[in-house]
C-alpha cells in the first residue's frame, strides 16, 4: 500500500495540522557484544505522517516495533539521528521548550503520588510549569472537571480505581492547557470499563475542547475506535488510514483453518483453489491458516467437503486490524514482536 498516497486521501487541504512527522529516522548505539556488522540498531525508518486538529489518531504496532522511541522523540525526551517533528507548528528538535507548552503527556508507567488528593497531585504539577495562586487553582478545578473528578478532588489518589487513576493523570497534562494529548499505551492494565471510561473522556476532550489526541497501542480493539490509524512495523509506515478503510483493504472475508498439519494442508487448498501459497489470500501462520475470500460462507463449505478429516476447526468473519496488520506485514502482532 503506498501510505503518501492514503494520507493524501484521508488528510484533508483544508485540515490544520496539530503535529507532523517527517522522514524520522533512529538508531540506538549497538549494544556490547552483538556482532551484527552495523554500527547500530534501527529503530525508526524514515517515517512521516501527520495528524489533523481535533482529531483521535492511534499508532498502531508490536512491542518493540518502534512505537515507544516514536512517543519519545515527539515528548521531546528523544532526539531522533534524522528527520523533524513539530507540534502545533514548533520544531520538537530545535524548539522542545515551546513545543512542551502544546504539549500534554501521559505515559504509560503511573506518575501519581497515591498519598496525595487529585487535586494535590495537581497543584504540585503546576509548581513545575511556573503556575501559582488563583490560576493555579482554577486550572486544576477546570482540569479534573473536564475529566469528571470534580466531587473527588480532594479524596486520596490511593482509593481511586485504575481507570480514575488514569483519569487524573490525563487531568494533569492537560492543567497547562495543552492543544496536543500525547499517550504511551493508556489502555494497558485497565478493565474493559475502565477503558470505556477513558475513552469517553478521551472523546469528550476532543469534542468539547477541540484537543488533538495521539495515543500509541498494541491493542487491536482499542485502535479500532481511533478516528485515523497508522500501522508501524519495525520502524517503518506500512498503512495509514481510518480503521475501517484499511479493513476494506483486504478481499472479502478471512477464514481461518485450524489444523495439525498445516504446511500440507495449504498445499492442497492452493492446488485445488488455483491459489499461491504465502500470498495475500493464502498464507500459513502457527498452527493455522488463513484465506481470503469473497463469499466466505461458500469458501467454508468447500473447503469442509474436501478437506474435513483434516481440519480440526474452521472460522469465517470479517477482516479484523489483526487481519490487516498481517495483511501488511506478514506477521501477527505477536510474531512481530
Amino acid at each position: 500500500m503506498d501510505t503518501a498516497t492514503l494520507e493524501k486521501q484521508t488528510t484533508p487541504q483544508s485540515a490544520t495540522e496539530a503535529l507532523r512527522v517527517t522522514d524520522l529516522t533512529h538508531h540506538y548505539p549497538k549494544r556490547r557484544g552483538e556482532n551484527a556488522p552495523q554500527a547500530d540498531r534501527p529503530a525508526l525508518k524514515n517515517l512521516s505522517f501527520t495528524v489533523n486538529t481535533g482529531e483521535i489518531f492511534g499508532i498502531l504496532g508490536p512491542n518493540g516495533g518502534g512505537k515507544t522511541t516514536l512517543f519519545k522523540i515527539i515528548a521531546t525526551l528523544l532526539r531522533p539521528t534524522e528527520g523533524t517533528v513539530t507540534v502545533s507548528g514548533h520544531d520538537a528538535i530545535k524548539d522542545p521548550r515551546l513545543v512542551r507548552q502544546h504539549l500534554g503527556v501521559v505515559f504509560q508507567s503511573p506518575s501519581l503520588d497515591l498519598k496525595l488528593t487529585a487535586s494535590e497531585n495537581l497543584m504540585h504539577h503546576g509548581h513545575l510549569y511556573g503556575i501559582t495562586g488563583k490560576d493555579l487553582q482554577d486550572r486544576q478545578a477546570h482540569a479534573l472537571d473536564r475529566v469528571g473528578l470534580t466531587d473527588r478532588a480532594h479524596d486520596f489518589v490511593e482509593t481511586f480505581s485504575g481507570g480514575m487513576r488514569r483519569r487524573v493523570e490525563i487531568a494533569k497534562a492537560m492543567l497547562h492547557q495543552p492543544r496536543v494529548l500525547l499517550l504511551d499505551e493508556p489502555d494497558t492494565g485497565l478493565d474493559p470499563s475502565a477503558r470505556r471510561d477513558l475513552w469517553q473522556h478521551l472523546k469528550t476532550l476532543r469534542n468539547d475542547f477541540g484537543v488533538t489526541v495521539l495515543m500509541t497501542t498494541h491493542l487491536m480493539e482499542e485502535a479500532q475506535k481511533c478516528d485515523r490509524l497508522a500501522i508501524v512495523n519495525k520502524g517503518q509506515l506500512v498503512a495509514l488510514d481510518t480503521p475501517d478503510n484499511l479493513k476494506s483493504h483486504i478481499g472479502g472475508d478471512v477464514i481461518t483453518i485450524h489444523t495439525t498439519h498445516p504446511s500440507e494442508l495449504v498445499t492442497q487448498i492452493a492446488e485445488q483453489f488455483k491459489m499461491q501459497p504465502d500470498s495475500d489470500e493464502l498464507k500459513v501462520r502457527e498452527d493455522h491458516i488463513l484465506v481470503e475470500h469473497p463469499d466466505g460462507p461458500a469458501m467454508v463449505a468447500q473447503l469442509g467437503a474436501l478437506f474435513g478429516k483434516e481440519i480440526q476447526r474452521i472460522t469465517v468473519g470479517r477482516p479484523t486490524l489483526e487481519d490487516v496488520f498481517v495483511h501488511m506485514t506478514g506477521d501477527t502482532l505477536s510474531d512481530a514482536s
